[in-house]
């Protein structure tokens, strides 16, 4: 089955959110989502995190990047960067860039702040590098989502992006979870549409 992975890291739990509405609209355009994540880094050198999170979707897997049809990237900001448990594990794929498992499949990004200027776009835009590296085909979101014109709120060219204030607790809102979903319709589509045609013959000369 082809299905799109849709990987973050989430703190306060609007990230993750993010994610179920990429994975929403994943699967509008029917196509199966993958969720996982990725565990917290410690700064204490003996600290382990369990093989299996207490809540939520599994730890990613290599595996999981190598047989996705694409992916969607989420995290954070964290200082107009990714956060650092998103950059370790990503660090960690070079087999994966040695081999070309990723190369030629789509891939979008998406991110929260607790403030509306506190880093979206350069987040978004760390999260992009990685993923050229890997020879990924990125994906924006075009202005024909009319949300991008109209929110008040997170949305980007670059890819979705969600307010989450001071406290991070504003729930993902009306205009940021259909932009999530516009990401998810276009991976999926471009993930069909990069499948090569089961029926397809043999090239003349």
């Amino acid at each position: 089955m082809t299905f799109i992975l849709v990987l973050y890291y989430s703190r306060h739990g609007a990230t993750a959110e993010m994610a179920r509405q990429i994975a929403r609209g994943v699967e509008q355009a029917g196509l199966e989502a993958r969720l996982r994540t990725v565990p917290a880094v410690s700064s204490d050198c003996e600290a382990s995190a369990p093989p299996i999170p207490d809540s939520g979707p599994p730890y990613v897997t290599h595996d999981d990047l190598r047989e996705c049809a694409g992916l969607a990237l989420g995290s954070p900001t964290r200082f107009g960067n990714m956060a650092s448990a998103l950059k370790y594990f990503l660090d960690g794929t070079s087999g994966l860039w040695l081999s070309g498992a990723l190369a030629g499949k789509p891939a979008g990004v998406f991110t929260s702040t607790s403030s509306l200027h506190g880093g979206q776009e350069s987040t978004l835009l760390s999260m992009m590098l990685p993923l050229l590296h890997h020879g990924m085909l990125l994906l924006g979101l075009p202005y024909s989502a009319e949300d991008l014109l109209h929110t008040r709120s997170g949305g980007t060219p670059y890819g979705p992006s969600h307010l989450a204030g001071p406290a991070s607790d504003l729930p993902v809102s009306e205009e940021e979870q259909r932009l999530c979903q516009a990401l998810g319709q276009r991976l999926a589509q471009t993930a069909r549409s990069l499948e090569p045609s089961s029926n397809q013959g043999p090239i003349s000369s």
